[in-house]
């Protein structure tokens, strides 16, 4: 299963930077990689280790902005289409098998 979330947040002062930065960071220190600008991913192993990472987005949310958090099965994100573009690297080397392994 998948968790990715999305989020647009505000940049025009310095306080709003360092809110974005810290959210930004927070996610890659979460396991999540980012699949384009402001939308990351992670893998989950089932639903409750889904929840306990939306969990962890709620207690870092930043003060402003717009977050959202969706879940789906692997089979679900593997049936996404790439209309432009191509897979990110860590897409292409991580599988949800060598996760189960770790």
């Amino acid at each position: 299963m998948r968790v990715i979330v999305l989020f647009d947040l505000p940049v025009t002062t310095k306080r709003d930077k360092k809110a974005y930065a810290a959210f930004r960071k927070f996610l890659i220190k979460d396991g999540y990689d980012m699949l384009q600008f402001s939308v990351y991913s992670r893998i989950a192993q089932n639903h409750d280790d889904a929840r306990k990472h939306v969990e962890r987005i709620k207690k870092n949310l930043p003060p402003k902005g717009s977050v959202r958090v969706l879940q789906v099965t692997e089979k679900q994100y593997n049936s996404m289409q790439i209309m432009v573009g191509t897979r990110t690297a860590t897409e292409d080397f991580l599988t949800p098998a060598d996760f189960l392994e770790l």
